[in-house]
C-alpha cells in the first residue's frame, strides 16, 4: 500500500506544494511546528533514512538547505530547523522550518488544527521566495 506522502506525490489526496523536481518535492506540513514548516520527501518510497542511497539523501539535504535558506527569508527567521524523525509516516522526510528558539522544534507543540488560509498563504510566501532567490523553474503555481 502507497504511504500517504505517496498518494499526497502522486495527487490522490491533496498538498501544498512549493517544490517538485524529478527526485523530490517540498509542501506543507498539516501539523506545523511554524508558519513555513515544509516537509522535503522524496518521490521513491524509503522509509529509513539511513537506508536511502547516497545520491539521493544527498539530494534531499540540498533541497532542505535551500529550504532552510527561504523559510528564514521568507518568515524573517533568525534559523530553519532540520529535522528527520521518521516515526509518523514510513516514508523518509525531513521537516524544514522558520525558528525563533528551541521550542520550535517540539512535536508536541505542533498545531493541531491549523487554519487552511493560513497555510495557503505559508506556501505562496515560500514560492514567492523561492522565485525571488532564482529558483522558480522547479516552482509550482499552486
Amino acid at each position: 500500500m502507497a504511504s500517504v506522502f505517496s498518494m499526497i506525490i502522486n495527487g490522490d489526496l491533496p498538498g501544498r506544494f512549493v517544490w517538485r523536481d524529478d527526485r523530490a518535492v517540498v509542501f506543507l506540513t498539516i501539523n506545523p511546528f511554524t508558519d513555513g514548516h515544509v516537509l522535503v520527501v522524496p518521490i521513491e518510497e524509503v522509509d529509513h533514512w539511513e537506508a536511502v542511497e547516497s545520491g539521493l539523501f544527498s539530494h534531499l539535504t540540498d533541497l532542505a538547505r535551500t529550504m532552510g535558506q527561504a523559510v528564514k527569508k521568507g518568515f524573517d527567521a533568525p534559523r530553519a530547523g532540520l529535522i528527520i524523525a521518521g516515526l509518523e509516516v514510513p516514508h523518509l522526510h525531513l521537516h524544514v522550518f522558520p525558528a525563533r528558539e528551541l521550542e520550535d522544534f517540539s512535536f508536541a507543540a505542533a498545531e493541531a488544527d491549523p487554519d487552511p488560509a493560513d497555510l495557503d498563504r505559508a506556501a505562496e510566501t515560500i514560492r514567492a521566495t523561492l522565485r525571488d532567490m532564482g529558483l522558480g523553474a522547479n516552482v509550482p503555481d499552486a
